[in-house]
């Protein structure tokens, strides 16, 4: 089966909703790999269980490949761009071998297998996944919040064995650990010290798993192994326990590394009838210790039910998807198309409440890992758990509160449990800042405490940390000059001295961002200081700098306030041929930007596009709105525009500042007709933790968010309803009157398709066609979008807001 049509099994199959979801989308290998994670979980799950395969495949699973699987492993995340992947630990693999137990593989390379179809034949819906082996096993995956149940289908006449990895993660970066069998009651248990996949070397991460092979019978061989790729391949039978210590970095020499590859192997005897063997393995997984994934697995999976395990998982997703319920005159394919995108927005990050490694093991606030990066998710992802999911919103801004009480600031990239690098600017900020601005007022009801909110994003504004690399700002020179400048010595703080002018962008944008916290809960001075801080973005650029015939981009900044010479505004961007340099994290990124180009950054300040318009038709001041709608068509019809890249998402929108939003509904018809779909490579990079299914989400529902403000531009939506539902802020009804499903057709809107928005009225009362608040959103429960075919040009008076011209009031 291709995965568009989901399966059922005994008579156990998806839900309502859940039957248009297909979770293998964003799942290629090499095309368009969006990395996202296909196996079970249950929303927000902290175990996501699945095959682990080689290659590229930083959530673990990818399909259509021919790449070896090296068994289940129930720690993943998903949409991740890390090239060595992140977790893939305690890897079980099936095998098939013949009657000498002392022959069966225990190592990576020999054990590893090849699927039935490699890979187009594995089938999966919402909280199930199953594929086949070429030894011929089927495996079968249901799971819990901590825990996983997992059901492997031997052929005939086979002796069902399973190898249990110890120290294999996918990135190999085990370092040290323990592993103890109680053979008498058939359960094992692992831990393991690993390196984190997006941060620095010195952090290493503990994880545990607790494994109960009680269910599938009585074991009748078994023993511990270990080996390497240079020749070992040893085992034991005689051991039920086994300590790997750590190692002294000054003895971590090169040369002398010979990477242990160690766990167990045991054999079931075949079925006694002859018939195919089916065995169960119940498996609990912890960060804390290994006690506490044995209490996750018995309390999460008491009974080997595995059809009520999947039964369970799939009804907790039918109550996620159920937040926004379409029109029953949405089209199958925009159906599908929406619950796959909104199903993946509550995939991540992992809900690791009560299973925390030290220092947040005691703390009484919730704990989410994954939350790699803040600079992807606070555009489109937090905005839209806004609009349905407040309590998870609370729970996991909470987790990020946690980061600053316990380890001094908001976590901005935390992988794997530890301090993860800082991308664009100290991101963590508007995130905060967005819970605010919408639930400030719920506080209470959510067990928020707003004094501590604030604190900790007044902290991260203002405060110098030691290294910028993964927490705070790299903040002197900024608060000197109000620009990162560039050859300037710090002389209080340490890290990476490259992108420079996004940087600054970013950290503009996250003034604006606590200026509007501050504001919400009262505090005007601090909120006046922070938006005019807002407006420094306007230092970063260069009024001379040309490219295209356009004049004025970001660019690095001397001290002494002249601009670094040589720079070129399409280093970087999709039209950029040279592959020698580098434009991400590395310490040889020269352009200072960050995985972008100035094209793109110089149209990035949503707090203040009209002022931003100004800078950019600096020269020609009388017809700036013109020369604007010209860069911004170039910017497009030349080829600048990343689709899978974060600043790029606003960039559609931004028509409307200059009153021509039927330009901006004509520019994301075109970006979803080109560059989304249900295939499996059908997103257009990353999911980077459901920034783009987020981002699809916001198109399809016709709305667009300006982040740390209640503001929605508004666009043209794809379906012809849909009621949004909010446990705190009630139900909304959105209708749009006159749709016309002939716009969906082709990538431009045909001659008389009514796709532009004449008006959007609430509780019957036009309020423009150009922007609408969060606020009133909630506060109308009954929604219309008016459609029409005529282009209007303004917004006839909501003008979408900017700092420097008195908006956001």
């Amino acid at each position: 089966m291709s995965g568009l049509t989901a399966p059922t099994l005994g008579g156990v199959g998806p839900g309502p909703l859940t039957q248009y979801v297909n979770v293998f989308t964003g799942t290629a290998q090499n095309d368009n790999p969006g990395n996202v994670f296909a196996g079970a979980a249950v929303p927000f799950g902290m175990a996501k269980v699945t095959l682990q395969v080689a290659g590229y495949s930083p959530a673990g699973y990818v399909s259509e490949s021919t790449e070896l699987a090296r068994g289940v492993s129930p720690l993943h995340d998903s949409g991740t761009g890390s090239s060595e992947g992140s977790f893939g630990n305690f890897c079980i693999m099936p095998v098939v071998c013949g009657d000498d137990f002392a022959e069966c593989p225990t190592l990576e390379e020999p054990r590893s297998l090849r699927r039935v179809g490699d890979g187009n034949n594995d089938t999966g819906f919402p909280g199930y996944f199953s594929t086949t082996f070429v030894n011929g096993v089927q495996i079968e995956l249901a799971s819990t919040q901590a825990a996983s149940l997992e059901r492997y289908n031997f052929p005939a006449g086979t002796e069902p064995t399973l190898v249990l990895d110890w120290t294999d993660d996918s990135p190999h970066s085990f370092l040290y650990g323990q592993m103890h069998a109680d053979w008498s009651a058939q359960r094992i248990v692992m831990n393991g010290t690993f390196r984190s996949s997006f941060g620095p070397s010195q952090f290493s991460y503990p994880a545990f798993q607790c494994v109960d092979l009680s269910l599938a019978g009585s074991i009748k061989d078994r023993a511990f192994f270990g080996g390497n790729v240079n020749g070992m391949d040893a085992r034991r039978d005689d051991l039920d326990s086994w300590d790997l210590p750590p190692v002294a970095e000054r003895l971590r020499r090169p040369d002398f590394i010979q990477p242990l590859q160690a766990g167990a192997i045991v054999r079931f005897p075949p079925q006694s009838s002859g018939g195919d063997r089916s065995i169960l393995v119940r498996r609990g997984v912890s960060f804390t210790s290994a006690q506490r994934a044995c209490e996750n697995m018995e309390r999460e999976i008491p009974e080997p039910d595995f059809d009520k395990i999947v039964t369970d998982s799939n009804s907790q997703w039918e109550e996620k998807l159920g937040r926004i319920v379409l029109s029953d005159e949405t089209s199958d394919y925009i159906r599908r198309l929406f619950y796959t995108s909104f199903y993946r927005t509550f995939l991540s990050p992992n809900n690791a409440t009560g299973n925390a490694p030290p220092p947040y093991t005691d703390s009484e606030h919730p704990y989410f890992d994954g939350l790699y990066c803040s600079w992807d998710t606070y555009r489109t992802l937090f905005p839209l758990l806004a609009l349905t999911s407040p309590r998870e919103m609370a729970e996991i801004v909470d987790t990020y509160v946690d980061g600053w009480r316990r380890e001094g600031w908001l976590p901005e990239c935390r992988a794997n449990n530890v301090l993860g690098w800082t991308q664009g600017g100290n991101n963590a900020v508007p995130i905060v800042a967005d819970f605010l601005i919408k639930y400030a007022g719920h506080a209470a009801a959510l067990g928020i405490d707003l004094d501590e909110f604030w604190a900790a994003l007044e902290h991260d504004v203002e405060a110098m940390p030691s290294n910028w690399d993964y927490a705070g700002r790299r903040q002197e020179s900024y608060q000197k000059l109000g620009y990162m400048a560039y050859n300037y010595l710090e002389s209080g703080s340490n890290g990476q001295r490259t992108r420079e002018a996004s940087r600054g962008l970013e950290y503009a944008f996250g003034d604006f961002a606590a200026g509007m916290a501050a504001r919400t809960l009262g505090k005007p001075d601090a909120s006046d200081a922070l938006l005019r801080r807002s407006l420094s973005y306007r230092n970063n650029f260069d009024p001379d700098l040309e490219s295209d015939g356009f004049k004025s981009f970001v660019a690095r900044r001397f001290p002494n306030g002249t601009f670094v010479p040589g720079a070129n505004p399409v280093d970087c961007s999709p039209l950029d041929t040279n592959s020698s340099h580098e434009c991400s994290t590395q310490s040889t990124n020269r352009f200072g930007i960050y995985e972008s180009s100035s094209w793109e950054y110089s149209l990035y300040a949503p707090h203040d596009v009209a002022g931003m318009i100004s800078v950019l038709g600096a020269n020609d001041t009388a017809n700036k709105n013109d020369t604007f709608a010209k860069r911004l068509h170039h910017f497009f019809d030349a080829g600048y525009y990343l689709p899978g890249n974060e600043p790029s998402f606003q960039t559609p929108t931004l028509f409307h500042h200059i009153g021509r939003p039927a330009d901006s509904v004509r520019q994301v018809r075109r970006i979803v007709h080109d560059h989304f779909s249900l295939d499996r490579g059908g997103l257009p990079g990353n999911d980077d933790n459901a920034a783009m299914a987020s981002l699809l989400v916001w198109h399809l529902l016709g709305l667009y968010p300006v982040p740390a403000s209640g503001e929605l531009l508004i666009l043209s939506p794809f379906v012809p309803g849909y009621a949004i539902r909010n446990e705190l802020l009630g139900d909304v009804a959105v209708r749009v009157t006159g749709f016309d499903p002939r716009t969906l057709e082709t990538r431009e809107v045909p001659p008389g398709g009514r796709a532009f928005v004449e008006s959007l009225k609430l509780d019957g009362v036009a309020v423009g066609r150009c922007r609408v608040d969060f606020a009133q959103l909630f506060a109308a429960r009954d929604v219309e979008f008016v459609m029409t075919d005529v282009e209007r040009l303004g917004c006839d008076g909501q003008e979408p807001s900017s700092v420097s011209t008195g908006g956001f009031v």
